[in-house]
């Protein structure tokens, strides 16, 4: 009996923006039962931006600065999907995304922001917008490094003086004061004084600017930009290494090509923030333009906008009525004036002091701590009496997903241990990576099956981390993909959201299965209470295929990706992990590995991949079916990032605990060893003369290989040097 609320409504929100972060935190605390969330953004985190200029100037750190989507979307129950919006179908009620199917919506919304990307020859060479913010901020750290390493001279160019270009004119020149360097910035504006202030406010700005040696030049227009000068209209030239566009705010250019009422790109709405004449699209931030309450573009009408469109959303998927958003007449502006002082204009008041930046601080470190320190939502107490054993299965750690949810080694063994072999045909049943089939007309097939509980809400990732997954067997066996069928369990939904559904998982599916030569035959699709998708898959080869048994002693160890999903996993289900050591992750497992096996297939004696019984339960399989010891380099075993910070704080896969006891190591042995993949690294036994040869032509193909130990004459033994 299926218990759970179907899903029957789409919720798509564009972009990760200041008011999308904030609904995500509000869905969290109550979501609306029935509606699946999707964000879309180009990366795993989104900038605040509040806090660049201070971060620009060196007062916060990368981490202090972006928003970590990742785990406001776990929060909120919401997939993830990193990419980047590229048209909206309104007729087909569609998100097109760059590389990607379009991703189907009942109700979306937009909060894409703006960009400053210029229209000035050179500019897209030469020069780098203020926003998109993260793209910016990456670009100035590296300039900084390279100012503090002597490559460069520190020659800024600022294009634009209003608030935003004198704002960071004075980070800059802070930062490089601060690595020891003479700063050369200059601020260039087409008009003939500093916009966006009032008269008291600029004489403060003006005064911090000087002090800086930040040279302002208004009334001149910027011809060109080349790699070391901007080149003014009246013939003369500014040095710059380094030159930002901070000269107003541009629309992105695919909003131009939608049929969406807009202008000059930026999208209509109305009071209730929907866009104008579609009761389906809402648009909010920089990207929106209010006809009704016109409003400079400044981050304060985003936040105070999000909780008007957290309600307005529920509305317009059945829930409640909307309601107008009404933007207020006078802000607190809060500029940062490079060092920690800054100066605060309302009312035509303004008052510079560094007291104005630690309240600054103060606002800013509120706001991202709402994103941070989310609240945890304890599952649903159970009611009235239960069977012995239910109180403590609810209260231990929660299932994992993936390899994390395996059965216990030693059970699946006992229970496979029956299992008797009959046929000439089957060559090896159970107990390698696959089934080996003797083929009539000569060679050999092997044949697999694997599933995966849904880890990450997003069909289309899960469907090709799960593909990639099943193939692994087959690489591992030194074969060649053949065919696929596919066994799809879906979570309860609507007609239409089944058709969006496995309509993602088809596309991610066949994507897979082109790159690696194979052919999706089929498969089985039911519902049930959570998404879970399997492959049964075959492969061919013309010789024996390889075995975990073949190893030889002296062979090296070849591993050619990192270990540590399983902890990462663990963590992203508590809130813990990184979205952007998550995203990395993720990006990886998703990639298939047809290349390393070829390579290595050449050249290995014998080979598995690592999965769900970690590192040293693989390791221990192939020591065992090859009647040898294993010396596991400690020093040598490549990590997931972050997967080992997160060890260190106690985070561990429900299934760790059990791959220790099947796989005893001696030696210091880090905890990651013993953690569940998904989709993880080939490993190879390699006579030692191949090895570094081995290395090259992997790195030839653009994979990755590790030298990870050394077999030797034994019985199984593991340890860690």
């Amino acid at each position: 009996m299926l218990n759970a609320v179907p899903l029957t409504r789409d919720l798509v929100l564009v972009g990760g923006g200041h008011a999308h972060a904030l609904v995500l935190r509000s869905w969290g605390m109550d979501p609306l039962p029935g509606v699946r969330v999707t964000v879309i953004n180009p990366g795993p985190t989104a900038p605040y931006t509040g806090m660049l200029p201070g971060h620009v100037a060196g007062h916060y750190g990368r981490d202090e600065l972006e928003i970590d989507l990742g785990k406001l979307c776990r929060h909120a129950g919401a997939r993830l999907i990193l990419g980047c919006a590229e048209a909206i179908d309104r007729a087909a009620q569609q998100v097109r995304i760059a590389g990607r199917g379009p991703v189907g919506y009942d109700v979306a919304s937009i909060d894409v922001g703006i960009t400053a990307q210029m229209d000035v020859p050179g500019f897209a060479d030469h020069a780098v917008g203020a926003k998109p913010l993260d793209v910016y901020a990456a670009r100035w750290r590296a300039f900084l490094e390279r100012v503090e390493a002597g490559a460069v001279a520190p020659e800024v160019v600022v294009i634009g003086g209003g608030v935003a270009g004198c704002e960071l004119s004075m980070a800059m020149a802070h930062a490089l004061r601060d690595r020891g360097a003479v700063p050369e910035v200059t601020v260039i504006e087409a008009r003939q004084h500093v916009s966006g202030l009032g008269d008291r406010a600029r004489s403060h700005v003006l005064s911090a600017m000087r002090g800086l040696g930040v040279t302002l030049r208004t009334g001149v227009q910027v011809a060109r930009i080349e790699a070391d000068r901007v080149v003014l209209g009246d013939g003369s030239s500014v040095p710059a290494r380094f030159c930002v566009g901070a000269a107003g705010a541009f629309a992105h250019g695919w909003i131009f090509g939608t049929d969406l009422p807009q202008r000059d790109g930026f999208i209509k709405v109305g009071p209730d923030l929907g866009v104008m004449g579609d009761d389906r699209l809402f648009a909010v931030g920089d990207c929106a333009e209010m006809d009704h309450a016109p409003r400079p573009r400044a981050g304060v009408f985003a936040v105070r906008a999000a909780p008007v469109l957290h309600g307005n959303l529920r509305a317009a998927l059945g829930a409640g009525r909307r309601r107008e958003f009404r933007p207020q007449k006078h802000y607190l502006k809060l500029i940062s004036l490079g060092g920690q002082s800054a100066v605060g204009e309302k009312f035509g008041l303004a008052v510079s002091a560094p007291w104005m930046w630690h309240w600054k601080d103060r606002i800013d470190r509120a706001f991202m701590d709402r994103l941070g320190a989310l609240p945890s939502m304890p599952p649903p107490r159970v009611r009235g009496p239960v069977a012995q054993g239910v109180v403590e299965a609810l209260t231990a750690k929660p299932l994992c997903g993936g390899c994390g949810a395996k059965v216990d080694g030693a059970v699946l063994g006992g229970a496979l241990a029956g299992i008797a072999q009959s046929g000439n045909d089957v060559v090896t049943g159970p107990g390698d990576d696959a089934a080996i089939l003797r083929q009539p007309n000569g060679g050999f097939q092997v044949i697999s099956t694997d599933h995966l509980r849904g880890f990450i809400e997003d069909p289309h990732m899960m469907a090709r981390i799960a593909a990639v997954h099943a193939l692994g067997d087959v690489w591992a066996m030194g074969a060649t993909p053949q065919a696929v069928l596919s066994s799809i369990v879906l979570p309860q939904m609507s007609v239409q959201m089944q058709a969006r559904t496995l309509a993602e998982i088809t596309q991610a599916t066949q994507e897979v299965m082109a790159e690696v030569g194979a052919q999706l035959v089929g498969g089985h699709t039911t519902m049930g209470a959570e998404l879970t998708l399997g492959f049964t898959v075959t492969g061919l080869r013309d010789d024996m295929p390889l075995t975990q048994g073949g190893a030889l002693a002296g062979d090296l160890l070849i591993l050619t990706r990192p270990v540590g999903s399983g902890m990462l996993l663990a963590a992203d289900m508590a809130g813990q992990a990184d979205g952007r050591d998550l995203a990395a992750a993720l990006a990886v497992m998703a990639r298939p590995q047809h290349r390393e096996a070829k390579v290595l297939a050449r050249v290995a004696h014998a080979m598995t991949d690592v999965t769900g019984f970690g590192l040293a339960g693989h390791l221990a399989a192939m020591a065992r079916a090859s009647g040898l010891d294993v010396e596991i380099w400690g020093d040598r075993v490549p990590y997931f990032a972050g997967a080992q910070a997160l060890s260190g704080a106690g985070v561990a896969s429900s299934l760790m605990a059990a791959n220790r006891a099947n796989a005893p190591v001696s030696g210091r042995a880090d905890p990651l060893l013993f953690d569940p993949q998904t989709a993880g690294g080939l490993l190879a036994a390699v006579p030692e003369p191949l090895a570094e040869a081995t290395l090259v032509a992997l790195a030839a193909q653009g994979c990755d290989g590790h030298l990870i130990g050394r077999l030797s004459s034994g019985a199984g033994a593991l340890r860690v040097t």
